[in-house]
């Protein structure tokens, strides 16, 4: 019995000695985990930022704008005598050339003008024909021949002389009021709706035309520009004609380059701005009348220009800043002077240097002297963005 009480004694003394041990090892974990908790709070939070570098490029100079394209000519086709229409020789939208044949009015009593003018001709040419005889006979007869006979016949001679010379004059007119009746295309372009149709009456006196033609090779844009920026322009097209770019009006995708042919005459002082005119090969015909387009006027590159992202420069009561990551991941404020911005991109005249990492994204919990942790700015905008360099 005395044997059993001492096994029973020994056993509770070991459990009580394990439980001790078991709860002074949970006291001195959970000790070292506020310990952590408190060191972890201490640390400055890391703010996640996306950063890219500031560059020293080329930098081209845009003015943006909206234009409309017009034909390089445009022509109203119209009859130029009168007639019914016979033939519709074009289909509408048809691509012509000059000189193509696009109508014909029944040219029949043209036809009758002209040899009735023909005839005319010959008749006067058979009496001129025996005048001449006349006048010869006369001069052979010599003092036979009275002076009165003698000049009268000469006078006769010419008279028919004169008259076979209008006849010429008439039959030119007959002829080429003929020729009218074939209406054909005056320039080269491509050809509208067509606004008569077989077997109607036109003449010449009416304001309908037969078919408009616009001129698309080349073509042109008139847009606009501002009034200050008219002497750089100006500067600019002296040295060589400024290049055009147009794009559609939403920004996405380039159209055709041209080169700026005119400068109007006088600037719009409602508005101020000036015209300005551009000239596109449009060979591929991207271009068409009646269009509108975004319009990019190239005035100048400026050469090894400081460029950083749009994103990079904020705005305060004290002006422009940008952020900017040191060698120990701390941010930097800079105060920034911008003076062009295109594209998605700004040049910087103060306050950055190329190789600079500037932060575009996450500024708004940034503070001078925040830790932050970086990550290079995606390129997918920029991407999207139209760039004609």
């Amino acid at each position: 019995m005395k044997k059993s009480r001492t096994i029973g004694w020994v056993l509770v003394l070991i459990a009580l000695g394990g439980a001790g041990y078991l709860g002074w090892d949970r006291y001195q974990t959970s000790e070292a985990a506020k310990k952590a908790q408190q060191t972890a709070a201490a640390r400055p939070h890391a703010i996640p930022v996306t950063i890219a570098p500031v560059e020293k490029v080329d930098f081209p100079v845009y003015l943006t704008g909206l234009g409309t394209v017009q034909g390089f000519n445009t022509v109203q086709v119209r009859s130029r005598v009168d007639g019914q229409i016979d033939k519709i020789a074009f289909q509408e939208g048809q691509l012509v050339k000059a000189g193509d044949l696009l109508a014909e009015i029944d040219p029949r009593p043209y036809q009758a003008t002209l040899d009735q003018a023909k005839a005319k001709k010959e008749q006067d040419e058979a009496n001129l024909a025996n005048a001449n005889l006349d006048l010869q006979r006369y001069t052979k007869l010599g003092e036979f021949a009275t002076r009165q006979q003698l000049d009268t016949q000469r006078s006769t001679v010419a008279q028919l002389t004169a008259q076979i010379a209008a006849d010429d004059a008439a039959i030119k007119n007959a002829q080429t009021q003929f020729d009218y009746t074939q209406i054909k295309a005056p320039i080269s372009g491509v050809v509208g709706l067509r606004q008569v149709d077989v077997g109607n009456i036109v003449n010449a006196a009416t304001q309908t035309g037969i078919v408009s033609i616009a001129q698309v090779e080349p073509i042109a844009v008139i847009f606009t520009a501002p009034e200050e920026q008219l002497p750089y322009i100006s500067e600019g097209q002296k040295v060589s004609p400024l290049k055009v770019i147009a794009i559609t009006t939403d920004g996405k995708k380039v159209l055709a380059e041209g080169k700026l042919a005119v400068i109007n005459n006088q600037v719009d002082t409602t508005s101020g701005t000036i015209r300005l005119k551009a000239v596109f090969d449009n060979k591929d015909h991207v271009l068409w009348p009646g269009q509108s387009v975004s319009t990019r006027l190239l005035v100048k590159t400026l050469k090894d220009a400081i460029v950083v992202p749009d994103d990079a420069v904020q705005h305060s009561t004290n002006g422009l800043y940008a952020y900017t990551v040191g060698k120990d991941n701390k941010a930097e404020l800079h105060k920034v002077k911008v003076s062009y911005s295109v594209d998605g991109r700004s040049v910087v005249d103060e306050g950055l240097t190329p190789g600079e990492q500037v932060i575009t994204g996450g500024q708004f919990k940034v503070q001078p002297g925040s830790l932050v942790t970086t990550a290079v700015a995606s390129s997918d905008a920029a991407a999207n963005k139209v760039r004609p360099e």
